[in-house]
């Protein structure tokens, strides 16, 4: 009896090492080769499968963001990443009557084959990786071989259940991550098309054609283009409390790989202690993170901000940042209650807006090296600067604005701008009828940290999902434009038009 236990539970322990054998070379092998590159359309794409407990579909088009489908069910997750387009055969689709059409029309079948090629392949090596573990394993032909037909068992299941379990229509209703991604741009009104899998069909006829066209148009147009000696700042203001600017300002530092972020105060509504909390997510940006205070800013609430990982506080002082010399002062005032905005000495004097200009003029002429960026809340101090720094940056005023500031001695100028709200200007932003809008800029500096090109973004206000962005080229001699996304907004495509360019020109001024 116990030599029929021990022989039992040594079969046991062989019969569960080969289905961890099994297991290991199923997810080696998917996750080794379970992919392919193939062409759709004017597009390269490379379509991967790894292992997954809740299945579905990611569609990553660079640099706009992903798209999220529950198009299946089991452990396999199907990614789609657009890697390249074709610019030659993208120009002559859009040249040729009918040409996107055809493409899209073959779109269905130029996945389905890359699926089945994606599949086979999956399948084979992932057998083969496990032939070979359990070779080296076991030392066993038998074994080995029961190892490897259950990974194929395993392999094959997983992918068939997600084959058995195909949702085509859950293409209409696909969740977006991404600052620059939105519904019209990519796949059209998804809400109103792909009620059956013919429908299926067309959608995927107007995903190919509306990116190879937007792909195909921005890369044709002569943008501007930074180079690795590029800084590239983000300039946020008029937060607000708002809870929701903090994922939007993550996205974009993450995408427009930013390298330092400057705020421009106003951070809090109140400037009370229990506000201080909101500023806790700054040191999960991972960048420098300057700041001045705002006429909504207590001591406290700077003193919160200076306390994050990485950032800097400037007050009538100057800090070389990331590269970048910026000197910075906070607002003279404290006025978090509107009823209070005309009490102080506000108007003349040290303490006025325009003498904390002139107090932060004196410290940048006294810095005893060039300044490259000021930075006042208010843009009524922002007067004096002109002349002694060739960018001052400002908020306040929840408007976007960008001047330039003629130099007293007729010499060279300095632009001002000027930033709308952030954080859609907080609950004063549900005041009118339709939500402030979500305001920041990335600004591209040159080799001598001076400004090259600023991209304005813009994201719907609260309960809005729309998301703009208008490129300015500063001091190029000829307007530029370059397709972009401005979903919900007016004159935004229907389903089946093309995407409207956003405006890419030089900038005013």
């Amino acid at each position: 009896m116990a030599h029929r236990a021990v022989r039992g539970l040594r079969r046991g322990l062989v019969a569960l090492a080969v289905v961890l054998v099994a297991l290991a070379g199923a997810t080696g092998g998917t996750l080794l080769a379970g992919r392919v590159t193939d062409d759709v359309g004017p597009l390269r794409v490379e379509f991967q499968v790894t292992p997954s407990t809740d299945g579905g579909s990611e569609i990553s088009v660079p640099p706009l963001g992903s798209l999220f489908l529950d198009t299946h069910s089991g452990p396999a997750r199907l990614t789609a990443r657009l890697d390249s387009l074709d610019q030659q055969r993208a120009e002559a689709l859009i040249d040729e009557p009918g040409g996107l059409a055809a493409a899209g029309a073959s779109a269905p079948r130029d996945i389905r084959d890359a699926l089945v090629r994606l599949s086979l392949r999956t399948v084979a090596v992932s057998v083969l990786v496990t032939l070979l573990l359990a070779a080296l394993i076991f030392r066993s032909t038998r074994r080995a071989a029961w190892a490897g037909t259950l990974a194929l068992a395993i392999t094959g299941g997983a992918l068939g259940a997600a084959a058995l379990t195909v949702r085509p229509g859950a293409i209409a209703e696909p969740r977006y991550e991404g600052l620059l991604v939105n519904a019209p741009t990519l796949v059209g009104d998804a809400r109103r098309i792909a009620d059956d899998y013919a429908r299926y069909a067309d959608q995927l006829q107007r995903l190919v054609g509306n990116v190879g066209k937007l792909y195909a148009t921005m890369s044709s147009l002569p943008v501007y283009e930074d180079t690795p000696e590029t800084t590239r700042i983000l300039h946020i203001s008029d937060l607000h409390l708002n809870p929701a600017a903090w994922p939007v300002i993550r996205t974009v530092v993450e995408q427009f790989d930013i390298g330092l972020v400057i705020d421009t105060g106003d951070i809090t509504d109140w400037g009370s202690e229990p506000e201080t909390s909101y500023v806790s997510t700054i040191g999960q940006l991972g960048v420098p993170y300057v700041y001045i205070r705002g006429n909504h800013d207590s001591a406290g609430t700077a003193a919160a901000v200076a306390a994050q990982p990485n950032a800097v506080v400037l007050d009538d002082a100057v800090a070389e940042v990331a590269g970048v010399r910026i000197a910075g002062i906070g607002d003279p005032r404290f006025t978090p209650d509107k009823q209070e905005a005309d009490a102080g000495p506000w108007a003349e004097g040290p303490a006025s807006l325009a003498g904390s200009g002139a107090r932060l003029a004196e410290t940048v002429r006294a810095a005893g090296a060039p300044v490259d960026i000021a930075l006042v809340h208010d843009p009524a101090s922002a007067e004096p600067l002109a002349g002694t720094v060739p960018l001052v940056l400002a908020g306040h005023t929840h408007s976007r604005e960008v001047r330039v500031l003629p130099a007293p001695d007729g010499g060279p100028g300095t632009r001002l701008a000027v930033q709308g709200s952030s954080g859609g200007a907080g609950l004063r932003g549900l005041e009118h009828e339709e939500p402030t809008p979500l305001a920041m800029s990335v600004l591209y500096l040159g080799p001598d940290h001076r400004l090259e090109a600023y991209d304005d973004i813009r994201v719907g206000g609260t309960g809005l999902a729309q998301v703009s962005l208008d490129r300015r080229v500063v001091d190029s001699e000829a307007p530029v434009e370059a397709a972009g996304t401005g979903a919900g907004a007016p004159g935004s495509p229907s389903p089946s038009s093309p995407p409207s360019p956003l405006p890419v020109g030089r900038e005013p001024g």
